[in-house]
């Protein structure tokens, strides 16, 4: 893949993916004629500064402005509008309408990796045990008391290496299926029906800001199946996140400046698993090049605020608790058809439609050459619910409406039974990939509450 700060105004050759220099006009690869490609467009978005000259509300904290910039060097913003437009921290719009295709993640489908990096975050689909969850963990008859009993043929014991005596099929793992739930957030991971173990990994938590007031986290990660170890990559960046964003929260600083923060360390936490494994740290081609890798996730709700960060194609998406008003997507992929579009080589139809459509172009990994996290900041005006997931459940529900959808009508209330449907929802599908997600109910406040 070429490096990050590329792929935004210079991407790779359309022909065959060779990264270009500024000025070349010849594809030095393939030969392919430069000229005929229409430059990618300029996006200038102006944003207020944020908090500079902003009443706070009784009761609200008082954050400091933002100093920490993306890689952009573009302040913070802060978005107020209806529906939650907003841009990210590169000052690209957010889409709200529904744009991306399905990803094919069939377990006939190869990864198209883009030059020098993994490819999709799935790409090894393994035909599996019967499905674990349809098995009941209960002792035959005249079994001992508390031994447990194999789930394919319900009748051998578990050696210790957890494998039956009977029939020798290895048993699911703890992390095959997770749930978790805690105060206003909810989250469960799946293996699905495919894959031989989870490569997901996700993180809730809670905790207070200054002035007493909750901050809520929820951190969603997915492991490159085409790089080594996955699930412990997806582990590390989604343990790292989530304690960065508790010790950095509670201090008071913003949330938006802290999730960057939080990727920063989730990042470092992933490329410490390379130098664990005595990989050399030189600037060469073929560096690390099977090192771990995993996308990164997650959304905070503090103060009054939705926070959003992300590195990948794990998705956060807005659904409004009352229906009559429409959802929204509020990440963009860091996807190979997505920098198509961008830079404005290929329509979204052409794009979506090349076998390289959902390659990612962003990860977290010793062999991402450069990190590039997204932020984005929003104040709903109104009550949702955030979901936060990875693409094993967006393949059977991409689009904003299609992921409402599928979201029960009472999840506000219930986010952990909320969550269990929708995990539901994609192995019904399927279940081609790992599946996991996290829902938290944001209440905003009531018209003059918290006033002076």
């Amino acid at each position: 893949m070429s490096q990050s700060h590329q792929q935004a105004s210079l991407p790779g050759c359309p022909s065959c993916e060779e990264p270009l220099e500024s000025g070349d006009r010849f594809c030095g690869a393939c030969g392919y004629d430069l000229s005929a490609v229409p430059p990618p467009p300029t996006v200038t978005v102006t944003v207020p500064a944020q908090g500079v000259g902003a009443p706070v509300a009784a009761g609200q904290v008082e954050w400091p402005h933002a100093s920490g910039t993306d890689s952009s060097d573009l302040p913070a913003p802060t978005h107020r509008p209806a529906d939650l437009p907003g841009v990210d921290s590169g000052g690209k719009p957010l889409p709200l309408a529904d744009g991306a295709a399905v990803r094919f993640d069939g377990p006939d489908a190869q990864a198209a990796p883009a030059p020098g990096g993994p490819g999709g975050s799935s790409g090894d689909f393994e035909l599996a045990a019967p499905d674990p969850r349809a098995a009941e963990h209960t002792t035959a008859g005249g079994s001992v008391a508390g031994a447990k009993v194999c789930v394919a043929c319900r009748s051998g014991h578990v050696d210790t290496d957890g494998y039956c005596e009977n029939c020798g099929h290895a048993q699911p793992r703890e992390r095959d299926h997770m749930e978790q739930e805690l105060d206003s957030v909810a989250a469960v991971s799946d293996r699905g029906l495919r894959h031989h173990r989870n490569e997901d990994a996700f993180a809730v938590s809670s905790t207070a800001l200054p002035d007493g007031s909750p901050a809520v986290v929820a951190i969603v990660c997915d492991g490159v199946s085409s790089a080594s170890r996955p699930d412990e990559a997806s582990a590390a960046a989604a343990s790292a996140a989530n304690e960065s964003l508790l010790e950095s929260l509670p201090r008071g600083t913003h949330p938006q400046q802290a999730m960057h923060e939080a990727i920063v360390a989730a990042s470092e936490a992933v490329n410490s698993l390379a130098q664990e494994q005595g990989q050399a740290l030189e600037h060469d081609q073929h560096r690390h090049q099977n090192a771990p890798a995993c996308t990164v996730v997650g959304a905070v709700m503090a103060g009054g605020l939705l926070v959003v960060g992300w590195v990948g194609d794990s998705r956060v998406y807005w659904v409004p608790e009352d229906r009559a008003h429409p959802p929204a997507r509020l990440t963009e992929d860091d996807s190979w058809a997505a920098q198509m579009v961008a830079a404005g080589l290929m329509n979204e139809a052409e794009a979506y439609a090349d076998e390289r459509a959902h390659a990612i172009t962003g990860w977290l990994g010793a062999d991402a050459y450069e990190l590039e996290p997204h932020t984005a900041s929003f104040e709903p005006d109104r009550s949702g619910l955030v979901v936060v997931c990875t693409d094993g459940l967006w393949n059977y529900a991409e689009g904003a409406a299609e992921m409402a959808a599928a979201v029960p009508a009472d999840a506000f209330a219930r986010p952990l039974h909320g969550a269990q449907v929708l995990v539901g929802h994609a192995l019904d599908g399927g279940g081609h990939d790992n599946v996991t997600v996290a829902l938290l109910p944001f209440a905003a406040a009531e018209p003059g509450a918290g006033s002076a």
